[in-house]
């Protein structure tokens, strides 16, 4: 119970802080997205997997063409681009929808700055595990069905902005492993643990190292 308190007062003075810190960086990328491409400023993505299995939207800056998960399915222009990501799960190498402004923001975090939002809302926290579109569990599941036994635990936290797996080697770490971490971070329930994986966090964004 005392960590729960503690972890949802860090998540509410974090949010608020960090909204107000990288507010130069929220008006000009979305000053940026606007003037280099049509559309909204949001992309609009697939509702993900939250705590106990509830579906929420995370919002994000739009780093890539207008609805690019839609066309990814029915365009023939990303016929083979669907099945790269039929046969890999959530890794897309090269995607030719991510727009130049959108290639940047992605390599260095900043399209997920908005997703402090959602913190604010209690749908995610700052640190926890990252939120899984319910189509890549399917699809990754049956590729390790032995890893699923693992979702349970998973679910059992708020997923969050920053995490274990994305301080440990990101889109560089297979589904296999990746869960395999995020069921670890779910189980120790550690402030501790929460402080080391902030401390990574600047530097996994600055760097931008194993982004897609």
């Amino acid at each position: 119970m005392i960590y729960k308190i503690l972890k949802r007062s860090i998540d509410i003075v974090g949010a608020i802080f960090l909204l107000i810190f990288f507010s130069p960086v929220i008006l000009i990328t979305a000053l940026l997205i606007k003037l280099t491409t049509h559309g909204p400023i949001f992309a609009n993505t697939p509702k993900r997997v939250g705590k106990s299995n509830r579906a929420f939207f995370p919002y994000k800056f739009r780093s890539m063409i207008v609805n690019a998960h839609e066309l990814l399915k029915t365009d023939p222009r990303f016929k083979n681009l669907h099945k790269e990501y039929t046969k890999s799960g959530y890794k897309l190498y090269n995607d030719p929808r991510v727009t130049p402004v959108g290639r940047f923001i992605r390599k260095h975090s900043i399209d997920e700055i908005p997703q402090l939002l959602n913190v604010l809302k209690g749908e995610m926290s700052i640190v926890g595990p990252r939120p899984y579109y319910p189509e890549e569990l399917g699809q990754q599941f049956r590729k390790f069905p032995e890893k699923k036994k693992l979702l349970k635990n998973v679910l059992s936290v708020k997923p969050g902005i920053t995490g274990y797996w994305q301080v440990s080697g990101r889109s560089s770490v297979d589904f296999d492993k990746r869960i395999e971490l995020d069921a670890y971070y779910a189980g120790k329930k550690s402030l501790f643990l929460d402080l080391l994986i902030l401390l990574k966090t600047p530097w996994a964004m600055i760097s931008g190292k194993n982004t897609v």
